[in-house]
């Protein structure tokens, strides 16, 4: 599928993805232009500039982009994302790409566009709650070019034009030290992190390769997710894998099979049952991170024994301008050895040796040409989806599809009728199969995923519904509905978790060390440096940690808690609270209470944030986070980059006299849930740093200041508070 970008213009094939009337998803094959901001559907590529489409559509100031991750409809591989209207989520467009750079190329052009559109009309944007909604969708062409007007949410003019490199944002020690190097590849050991009682986390030891790969990234990043018979030519360790559950687009289940010939002599056969997550960077590296877990569709099998994978992953990374890539593989494996005597170096040996094996070989292989490659073999539908998708006619796609615009205002009325029975070729379809990542024996359910306008439990409750089925098989990852209290204190608002300034105490917060964190310095715009904070504008002085049968907004206006007992005093203490919500069966929510008593209008850059509108606060609100001790994964998942929060998750603003309060939905975003949902099954064992600003963009604004920062020291999801109605 080709895409040019030309200036202005980005343009190339893009697959509408609908569903029908048995829920089941289909796509159709579209030629896109999007030029300034305006966007355009062609049935093909047009032959000249005044060829009119069949649907168009101007973007301008409320529209966001969902990066849905992977799906398979119809044995086709898609990176799905979704435009859709801020203030009525039920009016999207969902869109697919065939490779994840290609839909990164387009989730960017559509955001620059949006951008532009805005700043060339002098546009004051305006939270879309205070707005009349106005329907987002591509509107027929009826031989003119006047188009419907879409609104734009989130993005500043420069966050799109001056992308930030993917450096850390976090001055810290690196966990890692070399000791070796086998096959070109550089092995590192990571020290071990202690807890607050001095002891060891985990006994197994976590080895890491590096190497260098002939490929881009992206091609790095299929191979490595593909778990069809190919994999075994490059990967002398496995024999068999397969997908067992699809969670979302970012998450799955997979079982992986290991052959016995390269484990040491009487050492019976391994295998791996792994929760598995990606995720793609804006540098263009790829996250592959692993973790083992117990699922009732895949029980322990007879002639293995189930090894546990206590951390590891891939961390594939651009260099050379794209046409190398730096390999990063990480390995944390308890073997489940019997025998006393096959001690802590034994297993060490064996890790290394699975390493050396599968990157080495890897490095080999990938970096063959395509043409000596064999296709990555394609996925097979479950015989359920067999039988429905040989009865189901174009004639009842098209009924469903009716039946789906008359909800009015939706991005299902892309299509009129005629356009229904057309569709475009693959090339592919008529030459040879469709590529993909599984084994032909895995069972597809991917294209039952059924549509969000559909009525169903939210995409947030049946996420963490389907992870609270799960037990991982390791010390540290728990079923939060499983350990938490029935026994409801007394919720005192601001007063729910402990301040512990030793860090000695599990459960408890204190303020994290301000230099730690890097931000922009008043040259920024010039030298692009970043210098370490040097204090925060605002004390920390309170937390919650709190847990409900739904999500708690709006804590600050709480009567009896910290925030109303200085309200109802007179005095001039401002309060900024951070309300991060983990939704759910059980909705988890950790509050962070920053007070100041000097006024606003001393801080004009956070002054502007707190009386601004929501639009400009999504834009400029950014966290930094760091996971000062803890596993890998975990590390690696959240990583040590800040990101303006507003751009990845929806944020409800709430306003008092004295408060200004941020009330952060994690459900909002797919990518997030999956770091989040990682992050609580090694919540004991972690300590959280995290610091918070107001991103300066001007040089009237620089330098930044660090609004406040904090320390969570092993929360423990029982000690959660109970919120009772």
């Amino acid at each position: 599928m080709g895409i040019s970008k030309k200036g202005e213009k980005m343009e190339g094939w893009l697959y509408l993805i609908r569903s029908n009337r048995f829920g089941l998803q289909y796509s159709k094959k579209r030629y896109f232009v999007l030029e300034d901001s305006s966007l355009n559907c062609f049935k093909s590529t047009p032959l000249s500039r005044i060829e009119d489409p069949i649907r168009s559509a101007v973007i301008d100031s409320c529209i966001r982009v969902t990066d849905n991750g992977r799906e398979s409809i119809n044995r086709k591989v898609f990176f799905i994302f979704t435009l859709y209207n801020a203030s009525n989520h039920d009016d999207r467009l969902k869109l697919g790409a065939r490779s994840s750079e290609e839909a990164a190329r387009w989730i960017h052009s559509f955001k620059a566009a949006a951008l532009k559109e805005s700043s060339n009309h002098g546009e004051n944007v305006v939270a879309c709650s205070k707005r009349k909604w106005q329907s987002f969708r591509l509107s027929r062409n009826k031989g003119t070019r006047r188009m419907k007007s879409i609104d734009l949410l989130e993005w500043t003019v420069y966050s799109s034009v001056h992308p930030e490199p993917m450096r850390s944002d976090v001055v810290a020690p690196s966990p890692w030290t070399i000791f070796g190097c086998q096959n070109g590849l550089r092995l590192f050991k990571e020290a071990k992190d202690r807890d607050f009682r001095g002891k060891h986390w985990d006994d197994h030891p976590a080895v890491m390769a590096v190497g260098v790969v002939d490929a881009a990234s992206e091609a790095v990043f299929q191979t490595l997710m593909s778990l069809g018979p190919s994999r075994s030519e490059w990967d002398f360790c496995f024999f068999r894998g397969s997908v067992v559950e699809h969670l979302d687009g970012h998450t799955d289940i997979i079982h992986k099979q290991l052959n016995s010939d390269w484990l040491p002599w009487g050492m019976k056969r391994r295998d791996l049952l792994l929760r598995r997550y990606w995720r793609r960077e804006d540098d263009g590296s790829y996250v592959i991170l692993y973790h083992s877990v117990f699922h009732k569709k895949c029980p322990p099998q007879r002639g293995y024994i189930r090894a546990c994978l206590k951390s590891g992953g891939y961390v594939i990374s651009p260099v050379n301008q794209g046409k190398q890539s730096v390999v990063k593989h990480m390995l944390a494996i308890d073997w489940k050895f019997w025998k006393s005597y096959l001690l802590t170096s034994s297993a060490k040996s064996i890790t290394i040796q699975m390493l050396g094996r599968v990157a080495g070989e890897f490095a080999k292989e990938i970096g063959l040409p395509q043409s000596e490659k064999e296709n990555i073999k394609v996925e097979v539908q479950s015989q359920t989806e067999n039988r429905i998708s040989q009865d189901l006619t174009e004639e009842e796609a098209q009924k469903s599809s009716t039946k789906s615009a008359s909800l009015g205002g939706s991005f299902l009325q892309l299509n009129d009728a005629s356009d229904e029975f057309f569709d475009v070729l693959e090339r592919s379809e008529c030459e040879q199969p469709e590529t993909s990542w599984t084994s032909d024996g895995e069972t597809e359910m991917y294209s039952q995923v059924h549509d969000p306008l559909l009525p169903k439990l939210s995409t947030a409750v049946g996420f963490v519904k389907k992870l609270h089925d799960l037990a991982v098989q390791k010390k540290g990852y728990m079923d939060l509905q499983e350990v938490a209290r029935e026994d409801a204190m007394s919720c005192i608002y601001g007063a729910t978790l402990p301040k512990d300034p030793t860090c000695t105490s599990a459960c408890t917060w204190s303020t994290a060390d301000p230099s730690t964190f890097l931000l922009r310095g008043e040259n920024y715009l010039r030298d692009r440096k970043k210098i370490k904070a040097k204090g925060t504008l605002m004390q920390m002085v309170a937390a919650d940690w709190i847990r409900s049968d739904k999500r708690e907004d709006d804590l600050g206006g709480r009567p009896g808690g910290i925030v109303q007992k200085y309200a109802s005093q007179g005095g001039n203490e401002f309060f900024f609270i951070i309300n991060i919500q983990v939704p759910g069966s059980t909705t988890y929510n950790l509050a962070l209470y920053y007070m100041m008593d000097s006024p606003l209008e001393s801080f004009p850059l956070l002054d502007s944030f707190v009386k601004g509108d929501d639009a400009f606060r999504n834009s400029r609100f950014k966290l930094i986070p760091y996971i000062s001790k803890g596993s890998w994964i975990v590390k690696q998942s959240v990583g040590k980059k800040a990101c303006l929060v507003g751009q990845a998750l929806e944020i409800n603003y709430f306003r008092g006299k004295n408060y200004l309060e941020l009330g952060i939905d994690i459900g909002s975003s797919t990518v997030a849930r999956g770091v989040v949902s990682l992050v609580l099954g090694y919540l004991n064992n972690l300590v959280i740093e995290m610091a918070f600003l107001v991103q300066a963009n001007t040089e009237e604004e620089l330098p930044e200041f660090l609004i406040g920062t904090c320390r969570l020291n092993h929360l423990d999801s029982s000690k959660a508070v109970v919120v009772k109605p």
